[in-house]
Formats: structure tokens, C-alpha cells, sequence
């Protein structure tokens, strides 16, 4: 049980974000909560290193290189005026950010949009005078909806069009979860605006478009963008074909930090200027979560709760809670096998996709996007506080699951 006291601790002090007069940051707190089991005894030093996904920290780590290398040729700025331009007033700028970052984030992946956004958002605040909260939500839950349609938008999406039989993963989760995400994407727009109606107003905005800042840099930064892109296509050639090959997520920002890397006379400074507090952040997230895991305490709850696990809402209801607790990808990976054996099908599937994502839309939490978006606002003194989340959050996620499972109900 001390692994679960650990995170209870950990959800609390993400809560109030201080002890006494310290002011915390969301890394610190979860590193603490990593030490703690490992002090107590709770996971093995061995296990704890064998915990920490690689993968995920690989991935993040030649993202973060992409985004700093955007945001300091200042090409990150030019792209988004060129995006945004013909946007005419503040209220119809957040509705272009919720549909263009929502539908992006379904071939991007919602941490790549996540990681290459925030600085977009903020720019935009600035510029045009505007809450830099509402943005950053808007950011948050569009990258969270939006990764809900395709079976590369997120990490336990992929889990479940790689493991659970679907034969042909991109017209299954577009058949069934395509229009009620956009209706959830215009229905964030309105919850939005019932909470900050004071930023979507109609009066014309002037749009002015940024310097590039180093010619070089942005060459090379958009050399890597144009990598992710492609490579993203070849990623969705190789699932749609069905081809006989493992090619992980992590390639593709390896492969398009590169350019930066060996090309760029700013490599020092890039590396040094990325957010590492995130990374360590995942690591110690791995290393607790595991601790949580091999406690067996959610395990046992699922089991012994004598629960129709097939039913469509009992699906939602588990994935949205547990993936405030384990995580969404350890979720999935529990819940895909009791799927299976009980003979489920794709639209059950889909549903546990649905569930455990937008349980990204619940509480901070509840999606590392999240954590990434809060973590690298801090860097530059903007944050959104766990309160601030959830007000809207809660109300957000109950919608987006009734409209999930009125057209998954229906079909």
C-alpha cells in the first residue's frame, strides 16, 4: 500500500504546488515520489532503471531538440502567421487553434504538438493581447481530442491497433470516433467560452508576421519538420499496409534532430536550452508508476468487482479513472488482454482508446501533454494550476465521454 499513500501524496502536492513556503514544480514533486519508493523499498534500483521507456524519453528528447531549434531561429513565429493569418478576431482564432491542433495532433502525436505549440500559444497571447491560459487550455484539450481519431495519436492507441485484431486500424477509429471528436473539439470551443467569455471577443485582430531570427537555423529546422512529416507518412504507410517492420516513434525524432545536431553551430546551446526538467519528470513518473503497478492494489480492484467489463460505459468509466492513477498506457495494457479474452470487439476497442485519452481532459495528470504544455510555459513564467485544469476539465471530459458513448452506443 505505500506505493499508493506515494501517489496520493504526489496528487495532493501537484494540487497546491507548495510545502510551507517552497513553491513546488510538477518535476520536483514526481521525483520525490520516485525517491520515496525507492527508499522505502517499494521497486528495486534494477527495476526502477529497467522501468524507465526509452523510447518515450528518446522520443521527447529529439522533439524538444525540434522545438527549441524552431523557437530559436524563429521560424516557429514565421509558421504560425503563416497559419493563423486569415484568422480575424480572437474568438475565431481559438476555434482555428482547437481544429487545426486537434486535427494535426491525430498524424503528429499529441506530445509533438504539445512540445512545438506551447511557444506558438504564448507568441499568440502576446501579440494580440489575449489570456494566455485560455490558449494553453485551448492547446491542452485540443491535443487530447484530436489524437482520440487515429491509431497513431497517442501511445495507447497504438497499443490497441497493434494488439487488439483490428484489420484495418485507420478506417476503424475514423469510422467510429472521426465526427464525435470534431463535435467534441466545437464543444471545448463553447466550454471555453461559457469560462472565459471575456477573451473571445469579435473585434479585428492584426496579425504581423515575425523576423527569422538565424537563416541557417531555420533552415535546419524546418529541414527536421519537413523529416517528421515524412516520416509520419511512411510510419502510417507501414500500419496501413500492414508491412512487416518496427518502426518505432522514437526513429522519427531521432531521425529528424539530426539535421540539428550535426548541422547547426547552436547544437551546444540547443541541448542545453531543452526542457530536461520534463524528461526527468517521465523517468520518475516511470519508476513510481511501476512501484504502483507491482503493488497489484488496481489489479485486484478491477478483478474482484464483478463488473461487466465489456459494456461500453463501464470501459469509459475505468479508463478515464485509472488513467489518473497508472497512466493511460499502463491502463490499456492491463485492460486490452480482459478485452480480448471476454471476445470484445472494435467498437470496444475504440472505446478504451476514447476512454483512457480523454481522460487527458480530466485533471493535469491525467496525459503527459499536459505536463509537457505546464512544463515548458514555466520556462518562459506562465503556468496553469491544477484548479485552473480541472474547472473546466471535469465539466469537458463528462461531455466528451456522453458524446463518445451516445455515437458508440448508436453505430
Amino acid at each position: 500500500m505505500i506505493p499508493i499513500i506515494v501517489l496520493l501524496i504526489v496528487f495532493a502536492l501537484i494540487a497546491v504546488r507548495r510545502v510551507g513556503k517552497f513553491q513546488l514544480q510538477i518535476w520536483q514533486i514526481m521525483l520525490g515520489g520516485a525517491i520515496a519508493v525507492l527508499i522505502a523499498g517499494q521497486i528495486s534500483p534494477i527495476d526502477a532503471a529497467k522501468s524507465i521507456n526509452l523510447d518515450v524519453i528518446l522520443f521527447l528528447f529529439g522533439m524538444f531538440v525540434v522545438g527549441e531549434a524552431l523557437e530559436e531561429s524563429g521560424y516557429l513565429s514565421h509558421l504560425s502567421y503563416k497559419v493563423f493569418k486569415r484568422v480575424g478576431s480572437e474568438s475565431k482564432l481559438i476555434l482555428a487553434i482547437l481544429f487545426v491542433v486537434g486535427i494535426a495532433s491525430a498524424f503528429l502525436m499529441n506530445d509533438t504538438l504539445a512540445i512545438i505549440g506551447t511557444p506558438v500559444m504564448l507568441l499568440l497571447a502576446k501579440k494580440h493581447g489575449m489570456n494566455s491560459k485560455v490558449l494553453l487550455l485551448a492547446l491542452a484539450f485540443a491535443v487530447t481530442i484530436g489524437s482520440v481519431m487515429s491509431p497513431i495519436g497517442n501511445p495507447q492507441n497504438l497499443l490497441i491497433a497493434i494488439n487488439g485484431g483490428m484489420q484495418n486500424p485507420f478506417i476503424t477509429f475514423f469510422w467510429y470516433l472521426l465526427v464525435p471528436t470534431m463535435i467534441n473539439l466545437l464543444a471545448c470551443y463553447f466550454l471555453l467560452k461559457l469560462f472565459y467569455k471575456e477573451e473571445f471577443r469579435n473585434g479585428p485582430i492584426n496579425h504581423s508576421q515575425e523576423p527569422i531570427k538565424d537563416h541557417r537555423l531555420a533552415i535546419l529546422s524546418k529541414l527536421s519538420l519537413m523529416l517528421i512529416i515524412a516520416l509520419i507518412i511512411i510510419k502510417i504507410a507501414i500500419v496501413f499496409l500492414e508491412v512487416n517492420f518496427e518502426f518505432r516513434l522514437t526513429y522519427i525524432a531521432l531521425i529528424a534532430a539530426l539535421p540539428i545536431l550535426l548541422f547547426s553551430k547552436k547544437r551546444l546551446q540547443i541541448a542545453k536550452n531543452i526542457d530536461w526538467h520534463t524528461l526527468i519528470f517521465f523517468a520518475a513518473m516511470f519508476v513510481l508508476m511501476e512501484a504502483v503497478w507491482e503493488a497489484g492494489f488496481f489489479q485486484s480492484v478491477l478483478n474482484g468487482a464483478h463488473v461487466e467489463i465489456t459494456s461500453l460505459l463501464m470501459i469509459f468509466v475505468v479508463g478515464i479513472l485509472l488513467s489518473q492513477l497508472i497512466s493511460n498506457v499502463p491502463l490499456v495494457a492491463l485492460y486490452l488482454p480482459m478485452l480480448i479474452h471476454a471476445g470484445a470487439g472494435a467498437k470496444e476497442m475504440v472505446a478504451l482508446a476514447a476512454g483512457s485519452t480523454i481522460a487527458g481532459n480530466l485533471l493535469i495528470l491525467g496525459a503527459a501533454s499536459n505536463v509537457i504544455i505546464i512544463q515548458n510555459a514555466e520556462k518562459k513564467g506562465e503556468t496553469l494550476t491544477f484548479l485552473e485544469f480541472a474547472r473546466i476539465g471535469i465539466p469537458l471530459t463528462l461531455i466528451n465521454v456522453l458524446i463518445y458513448w451516445v455515437f458508440l452506443s448508436i453505430m
